[in-house]
């Protein structure tokens, strides 16, 4: 048996039988000496260049095919599978997917593998002498069904990430390890990304060789419906482009005022930061009912999936007009300036996302005010995000026990891939919408003691317009927050930021809405913003009532804590099955809460729990209450006419 096994495979038996002899002596468990040879990182560029090929035609399993061809050197080899992920926050890298795995030298000769017990990302190989080059092989297999993860293969598109699709060297930084990228598609599909093509042929695109570090940050959209728009005028440096990847040809239809707005957002943030931090800049943009949405940052592109009305039922969807104007901002905020401990050096080291509230939450605050300056929504629509936002975050019970600060460890706790059963009570990335109120504070505060001269949009020049052209992040740290913040009005911000991300209690920061003249209320009728919500997940919202959303059927989606639904024993577990004796609807649900604002008809539930059945009475008085903002009578107005208003120059 032993005299047909390769060296390599002796070498991997010599060490396990080590490591049994030094359990049998010292009576403790096996160290992982493997582990312990997983190299450090260094600033050491990598000898050669990787070629990656990737073979993405396989739509009938949804399969990329993975092959790779790296120059080695003899000895130990470790292999990761990037697991820390820009933009995701947290160690979310796919290695579930990952399948047939082989590692082969140059005469075909296949190497044993050793995945890393500590470090499942890890493999580690030991290189034969005189073997220069190996030769890697292994499949990604794309999710088949939406409910367990995101479809990124469809018949008409496909959505590639390369940190998917790559093993790389351990004990280099990732800038310092060269890639040359290929990509074969579908017969007659066309494809957008960051990257530059270097030559097409029947065997695929080959992309100019960039840094593993650009490579996984230049993700790409293909599919056999695209549309490109140009967003600058012609001849325009550092250009940006709308690339439109649909279902069907005629979703890629958009109207000359539609897509102005967007030619406006370019405008509107060329005013806000004075400076492009690109070389070029590309919107990944999917309409799609069958590949999943997303959002998600990168210095010159962004991945963007919407439903595929986004153009068609332009009065709808409000909400996923914001999706741009916030990845776009990314490219200044998160990419260009890049928090100090998230500017880690490779993709397997350990992210800290103690600054969060600016890198997600100012980039909130931007999104949502370009998306009101280029007229991607209306004032009144962004009021009423607006309303909806501190609504949701005044009613968040969670505030009494865990501050903004830890909201940031949710990416590093894994809690974001994971729904929760009390989400109003334990929290979540708060650090997105709360920060944005925090910001709005900060712009009406500064344009209050300034008398109007200043505002936050001083503050996006000084820390994002510097270096005009400049691609290579600049990190910072909270004090450069605090000094330029104070470079623009004088004022205790430390003090302000502290308080604000560190403290308890309840009520959400609404000072800033109220110093801009605005003040949150709530109506017995929806805002415009919740009657043109036309998700197919989107939930029957009584949140400001009863205390709950429930599905079409009556499937509670989620109770918030101490409500008066909490109250009356009702969880996500439940379906509301009847109200006051009647199936329900959230037609009969509305009026029996209205014929109950004096007390005299209280709510009866029938409630069905797998098998069993329950009725519980819910005395609530308050009628039907929908989020709105009220002008102040008699205060400055600062919305509006301030921070939304577009900038002519």
């Amino acid at each position: 048996m032993l005299k047909n096994l390769t060296a390599q495979a002796l070498a991997i038996l010599a060490l396990t039988a080590t490591q049994t002899g030094a359990f049998a002596q010292s009576g403790g468990p096996i160290s992982n000496s493997a582990a312990s040879a997983i190299p450090v990182a260094k600033a050491v560029a990598y000898a050669g260049t990787i070629v990656l090929n990737v073979d993405a035609t396989d739509l009938d399993h949804r399969v990329f095919q993975v092959r790779q061809h790296m120059p080695v050197k003899p000895g130990p080899l470790t292999l990761f599978f990037p697991r820390w992920l820009p933009g995701t926050h947290g160690p979310t890298g796919s290695i579930d997917r990952l399948a047939g795995l082989k590692v082969r030298t140059a005469d075909q000769t296949v190497l044993p593998w050793q995945r890393d017990t500590t470090d499942p990302f890890a493999f580690h190989v030991t290189v034969p002498v005189g073997v220069t080059k190996l030769d890697l092989e292994f499949q990604h297999l794309s999710p088949m069904d939406g409910r367990n993860a995101r479809i990124v293969m469809t018949r008409d598109m496909l959505n590639l990430q390369w940190n998917s699709m790559l093993l790389y060297p351990a004990g280099h930084f990732s800038k310092r390890i060269t890639v040359a990228a290929s990509v074969k598609l579908p017969n007659g599909w066309q494809q957008a990304s960051a990257l530059q093509v270097q030559r097409t042929s029947d065997q695929g695109i080959e992309f100019a060789p960039v840094s593993l570090e650009k490579l996984v940050d230049s993700p790409l959209f293909a599919g056999q419906n695209v549309r490109r728009v140009p967003l600058d005028a012609e001849g325009t440096r550092r250009p940006v482009v709308l690339n439109i990847v649909a279902d069907s040809p005629e979703q890629l239809q958009a109207s000359e005022e539609q897509l102005q707005a967007h030619k406006n957002l370019v405008l509107q943030a060329d005013r806000l930061f004075g400076a492009r931090h690109y070389e070029r800049y590309n919107f990944l943009l999917a309409l799609s009912e069958r590949m999943s949405g997303i959002g998600l940052e990168h210095h010159e592109s962004s991945e963007n999936g919407v439903r595929p009305g986004y153009f068609k039922d332009w009065g709808k969807r409000i909400g996923s007009r914001e999706l741009l104007p916030h990845e776009y901002v990314h490219s200044w905020n998160g990419k260009f300036r890049r928090p100090a401990d998230l500017n880690t050096n490779t993709f397997n080291e350990p992210m800290r996302n103690s600054l969060l509230w600016l890198y997600e939450g100012q980039t909130q605050f931007w999104g949502k005010v370009l998306a009101a300056r280029s007229g991607l929504v209306t004032p009144e629509q962004a009021r009423d995000g607006l309303a909806h936002t501190a609504a949701s975050l005044e009613s968040r019970a969670g505030r009494t026990w865990r501050n903004l600060q830890d909201t940031t460890n949710e990416g590093t706790m894994g809690a974001r891939r994971m729904g929760k059963d009390w989400g109003n009570y334990q929290r979540s990335a708060d650090y997105y919408d709360e920060s944005a109120l925090i910001w709005l504070d900060a712009d009406s505060l500064i344009r209050e003691k300034s008398g109007g001269a200043k505002s936050m949009d001083d503050f996006a020049k000084l820390f994002f317009g510097m270096e005009d052209g400049r691609v290579q992040p600049l990190p910072y740290t909270f004090e450069d927050i605090v000094s330029t913040l104070s470079r623009v009005q004088a004022h205790d911000w430390t003090s302000f930021l502290r308080t604000r991300l560190d403290g308890n209690g309840p009520g959400a920061p609404l000072d800033g809405l109220e110093r801009a003249g605005w003040r949150l209320t709530y109506a017995e009728k929806p805002s415009e913003f919740a009657r043109n919500d036309d998700r197919e997940d989107r939930a029957e919202d009584f949140a400001y009532s009863l205390g709950l959303t429930l599905q079409k059927d009556g499937k509670v989606d989620s109770v918030l804590w101490g409500s008066p639904a909490f109250k009356a024993g009702l969880n996500i577990a439940v379906q509301v099955v009847a109200v006051n004796g009647r199936s329900f609807k959230a037609e009969r649900l509305s009026e029996a809460i209205t014929a109950n604002k004096e007390g005299k008809a209280p709510l009866a539930l029938l409630l069905k729990e797998g098998d069993l059945y329950r009725t519980v009475t819910v005395d609530y008085r308050g009628g039907l209450r929908y989020p709105r903002l009220e002008r102040i009578a008699n205060a400055p107005e600062r919305l509006d006419a301030g921070l939304l208003a577009p900038r002519v120059q």
